[in-house]
């Protein structure tokens, strides 16, 4: 196992003891003599779990503790003899995981540091799910961009820190031209790959700071932050012409050449998100009229 126990005990021959017998069970171990030693080697080692006694000389057990729960997302399995003043609950209360008397038995010490250990990894994997939860929550199933409900939460964020900080924000809405007629031609599995080639192509246009969220259906949206319209409009043409040299393969010895529309609109004081987004969407819906495979920037007196 590579778990990594501290133990810490002022009482050399019973730390030495202690960490000869967990040693058995291959795993790593280090010795403090203090609380203040201790502390040297939480700082420049990896430590799963602290064993330390009670009684040390200089800062204690339970001020060590204390420390450690501070700083470290480390267990801590408190010793201490059965005639001294403190308490399980005051242990638990400091942050020890475990609390065991004095002289240890070391058989009883290693089933509750496998159940601490264990405990460990249940909760690295528990969170480990509910991070897994939260993304699939705010991301699209195929293109594996953000999703609409994600897009709106984000957007009231970046309109917040662009009136905070005086900032340029832009919006971007894009829709694939004819998409519903490349769909029913050659079916969802190629309309499907489409969205997901698109999604790639809008990814590798942009700046690791901007945003992009499938909207629904065909329709993107890319929030960009920091960003004027006029800048937007580069990043929008580089986008179109890359859809543009696409060559998508639906069926063999067929070739589809696929076009987006765009449009634009950049965030104006005191304005409201609803407003802003209805801008973009608008802009996006002048560049179908004009034809398809057009950018549309929309200012508010537009």
């Amino acid at each position: 196992m590579d778990a990594h126990i501290l133990i810490v005990d002022d009482d050399v021959p019973v730390c030495n003891a202690m960490d000869k017998y967990i040693q058995m069970f291959n795993y790593k171990t280090s010795k403090a003599f203090s609380a203040e030693e201790a502390v040297q080697v939480l700082a420049s080692s990896r430590v799963q779990v602290v064993i330390t006694d009670i009684m040390l000389p200089g800062m204690n057990g339970l001020e060590l503790t204390r420390l450690i729960k501070k700083k470290y997302n480390i267990d801590v399995i408190m010793m201490t003899g059965h005639s001294a003043d403190y308490s399980y609950e005051e242990a638990i209360d400091k942050g020890a995981s475990d609390f065991v008397f004095k002289p240890v038995r070391f058989e009883e010490l290693m089933l509750r540091l496998k159940r601490v250990l264990r405990e460990q990894k249940l909760a690295k994997e528990r969170d480990r799910i509910l991070r897994q939860l939260q993304e699939l929550a705010i991301t699209d199933d195929l293109t594996k961009l953000y999703n609409s409900r994600h897009f709106h939460t984000q957007l009231e964020s970046e309109i917040d820190r662009a009136v905070r900080y005086k900032r340029a924000l832009s919006l971007m809405f894009m829709d694939i031209d004819r998409f519903k007629r490349y769909n029913d031609t050659y079916g969802h599995l190629e309309g499907d790959k489409m969205l997901v080639r698109f999604a790639q192509i809008i990814r590798s246009n942009l700046r690791k700071t901007d945003s992009t969220y499938r909207y629904g259906g065909d329709e993107f949206t890319i929030i960009l932050p920091e960003t004027t319209a006029r800048d937007a409009d580069i990043a929008a043409k580089r986008i179109k012409t890359s859809m543009e040299t696409e060559r998508f393969l639906p069926e063999n010895g067929k070739t589809e050449r696929v076009t987006i529309s765009v449009g634009i609109a950049e965030y104006r004081p005191r304005e409201d998100l609803t407003t802003f987004v209805q801008r973009a969407d608008q802009a996006m819906f002048l560049s179908k009229h004009k034809g398809r495979n057009h950018v549309t920037i929309l200012h508010p007196d537009a």
